[in-house]
């Protein structure tokens, strides 16, 4: 039988893991909700649908940030390259779909 105050320490730790996972999926959702909108001038003003210097410029900011953090930089860089080929692959749609015509 588990203590009951191990059992409420347990219980309170995955309610703050919880919250913080559903203010992450809506941070996340502002976030492409913005990378939707950049996506859309670039097809209207067709540039490419990725910018080498402002990931690289992001990746070294990110990983400064998870080191004051004390974050592991290298998984901080892993997650932002994950949503940097995400944001590419839409911005690539968005191109597909709206390239060079004007958009709302």
């Amino acid at each position: 039988m588990v203590d009951p105050e191990v059992k409420a320490r347990l219980m309170s730790y995955r309610q703050s893991i919880d919250n913080i996972d559903a203010a992450l999926v809506h941070m996340l959702a502002e976030r492409f909700r913005c990378t939707k909108e950049v996506g859309l001038l670039k097809a209207k003003y067709e540039l490419p649908p990725a910018d080498p210097a402002r990931e690289e410029y992001q990746i070294e900011r990110l990983r400064r940030l998870a080191k004051e953090a004390n974050l592991d930089p290298d998984f901080a860089e892993k997650f932002l390259n994950f949503v940097i080929t995400e944001v590419i692959r839409h911005h690539e749609a968005i191109a597909a779909e709206h390239g060079g015509k004007e958009t709302a």
